[in-house]
């Protein structure tokens, strides 16, 4: 004899517990009130050491080994080298020195091509790809107006701060100098 699915489930579930069930799939069909359903953007978090970081994940374009790297003689210490990605060669700098912070926990396999501003690429060496984390709107843009350099502190979900990059701000220094060794 065959017995439906859901008159097996009313001869086996008490009344109380299909109340209960019965009132969590009323919530799950309704719609999230304005409090719950907050816009989201998403961030690329990653760690340098002991220091946690973010960056927009619509800047990230792609990651890459970084043995794909050509290294460039003579050149500056926080210039790891160049590869080429669709066609383009675009420079791979090292994160750690460009933020100031040297202590890797494991050797950099991972580059990080990102689009720093409009149309411009470059590389980043990271210890891992970046793990994906949804931030409100909100404190993103609370914390854009306390920002002061490269890094702001944003607040995470799950409590922590993270340091969010301002990859055009990063990238900066590294234009300037190579637009003063090669001229206009």
């Amino acid at each position: 004899m065959i017995v439906r699915s859901r008159e097996l489930e009313q001869n086996t579930v008490s009344a109380e517990e299909r109340a209960v069930l019965d009132r969590r799939a009323e919530r799950l069909r309704g719609r999230p009130s304005e409090e719950t359903a907050e816009a989201t953007a998403w961030v690329g978090e990653f760690s340098i050491g002991d220091e946690r970081y973010a960056m927009p994940m619509e800047a990230l374009k792609a990651a890459v080994p970084l043995r794909f790297v050509t290294p460039v003689p003579l050149a500056p210490p926080h210039v790891l080298g160049i590869l080429r990605f669709q066609d383009q060669i675009i420079l791979a700098i090292s994160l750690a020195s460009l933020l100031g912070n040297r202590a890797w926990r494991r050797d950099p396999t991972v580059l990080l091509v990102v689009e720093a501003r409009k149309g411009k690429l470059v590389a980043l060496d990271c210890e891992q790809v970046p793990r994906t984390t949804a931030v409100p709107i909100r404190l993103l843009q609370q914390a854009s107006m306390h920002r002061t350099g490269i890094l702001t502190d944003l607040p995470t979900p799950d409590g922590t701060v993270v340091s969010l990059i301002d990859l055009a701000r990063l990238i900066e220094p590294v234009e300037a100098a190579a637009h003063d060794r090669h001229g206009p």
